[in-house]
């Protein structure tokens, strides 16, 4: 057994000085009265007395102090003791906060990280270079500054890739008790704040657009309103007629504000990865069936081919809903009466698989790929696909197809006049699933639209499926399915 000697210097006292100074004036007291008693200015009883008396004022001064420096070394001991406990609680409040921190050390390197801190920057098990991980010249100049005994800084900063961020950064720095000439640490924390960023753009761009677009429908609705209240006040078939026109344009309206605020909630959220799960066969089923009315009005049959194996998704299930649902709708609305639309499912599929399908529509038909997703050889994806019979886009105009408000060119007005927002949302929504949004159309030979979401882990490590669309047909009521 090795024993552990410590040598402990003794506490010295901050009393001490206050006890020195009470036993030297007292000492002048007794000498000054000495000397006045030897000089005859003073009796010798008086003397004396005096002497006795200042002696035991400056003993109950001199034992008040003693008392009063003893409790002082007791906490400090205590303190002492103390102080292994109070590293491990800050080191437990440190790994559980859900802001990231750092502490960098000289060179830039990463000495501590919290998991927060790790997960947001993503960095491995080894801890390197804070300038590999974090690519903000400012930042880093900020940290080299702390590390130099410098005032702390805060700094903005944005990234637009592989998502749009905005972050503030925190540089304080922190002195240690440390042999070296280099005794100073950076503290670094980061604060995400894109969501509140985002929420002011998106309040100023919700503004401006909703009062752009509404603008038209409300001028139509006052004129029509002020020709109500003149001059065809008594003509029935010129009432019937604009009433029938200012619904219309009401429900425009309607339409454009959901249209605008489903936008604005995925926008919110954009940056935030969802964790569900969603089985995209079952999905696309009941897409079909709920619009299946709408397609019997203009005679028009839907066709549902199912992937051969389970397509189960990372994703929020309404949400990529609403993604099938925009791209069948969108597809009847374009396609002619008592043609036909097809859906089908395929997975699993790589990256390149799943952008578009294997032989082209048309020969001149153009390919594009509205939205990808992050790079990596080992995903895999269940692809939506929806091919519609109507008049198709000129090439020029499909880097346009997911801007707010675009509409192609003879889309602007008549019955299959939306808002401009469909594919817009459709758009975000898939960055925020981080799947993939392609096109492929050519003029007079329709288009097709692919949606395709990244597997669920479990799923993920299948083999790839042959080409869907080969098992039996069944017929129903405006709509073939294929399982």
């Amino acid at each position: 057994m090795v024993e552990e000697r410590t040598n402990r210097r003794p506490l010295k006292s901050p009393d001490r000085p206050r006890r020195r100074d009470i036993a030297l004036t007292a000492g002048l007291g007794v000498f000054i009265m000495a000397v006045l008693a030897l000089s005859g200015e003073m009796e010798a009883g008086v003397f004396l007395a005096g002497s006795l008396a200042l002696a035991g004022l400056a003993a109950v001064y001199y034992l008040t102090a003693l008392t009063a420096a003893e409790p002082s070394a007791r906490p400090a001991e205590a303190g002492a003791s103390l102080r292994p406990v109070e590293i491990d609680a800050c080191e437990a409040m440190l790994e559980r906060l859900p802001i990231p921190v750092l502490l960098i050390g000289p060179g830039g390197r990463i000495e501590r990280a919290n998991p927060s801190a790790r997960a947001f920057l993503g960095l491995g098990a080894e801890r390197g270079l804070l300038s590999t991980a974090l690519r903000q010249p400012r930042v880093l100049e900020a940290v080299s500054a702390a590390l130099r005994g410098e005032r702390g800084a805060a700094v903005e900063y944005s990234t637009l890739a592989p998502l749009e961020s905005h972050v503030r950064a925190f540089v304080e720095p922190i002195r240690l008790d440390v042999p070296g000439p280099m005794p100073f640490r950076a503290m670094l924390v980061l604060a995400d704040d894109t969501s509140s960023k985002r929420a002011e753009r998106m309040r100023a761009d919700f503004l401006a657009n909703a009062s752009h677009e509404l603008r038209t429908p409300l001028a139509s609705l006052s004129g029509f309103l002020e020709t109500l209240q003149g001059p065809a006040h008594d003509d029935e078939e010129a009432r019937d007629r604009f009433l029938a026109i200012m619904k219309e344009q009401t429900e425009r309206m309607r339409r454009l504000i959901d249209d605008l605020l489903s936008l604005s909630r995925v926008e919110m959220n954009e940056h935030v990865a969802p964790t569900g799960s969603v089985e995209l066969n079952d999905l696309a089923r009941d897409v079909t069936e709920a619009l299946r009315l709408v397609a019997e009005r203009r005679a028009i049959t839907l066709e549902l081919t199912l992937a051969d194996t389970p397509a189960q998704v990372r994703g929020d299930h309404d949400q990529i809903y609403e993604v099938v649902e925009n791209l069948v709708e969108n597809a009847i609305k374009y396609s002619p009466d008592g043609s036909q639309v097809r859906i089908w499912v395929e997975a699993p599929r790589t990256r390149d698989g799943a952008e578009h399908m294997p032989e082209r529509m048309d020969p001149q038909s153009g390919r594009l790929t509205l939205s990808a997703p992050p790079l990596d050889p080992d995903a895999r994806f269940a692809v939506v696909r929806v091919r519609d019979n109507g008049p198709g886009i000129e090439r020029r105009y499909l880097p346009r197809l997911a801007e707010r408000f675009f509409r192609v060119d003879g889309q602007k007005s008549g019955p299959t006049a939306g808002t401009g927002l469909g594919l817009a949302i459709v758009k975000h929504i898939v960055s925020r699933h981080r799947g993939g949004f392609t096109v492929e159309s050519a003029p007079g030979a329709g288009s097709v639209f692919s949606a395709f979401f990244m597997l669920a882990p479990a799923q993920a490590t299948a083999p790839p499926a042959p080409p869907s669309g080969t098992g039996p047909v069944e017929q129903t009521a405006g709509a073939v399915t294929k399982v």
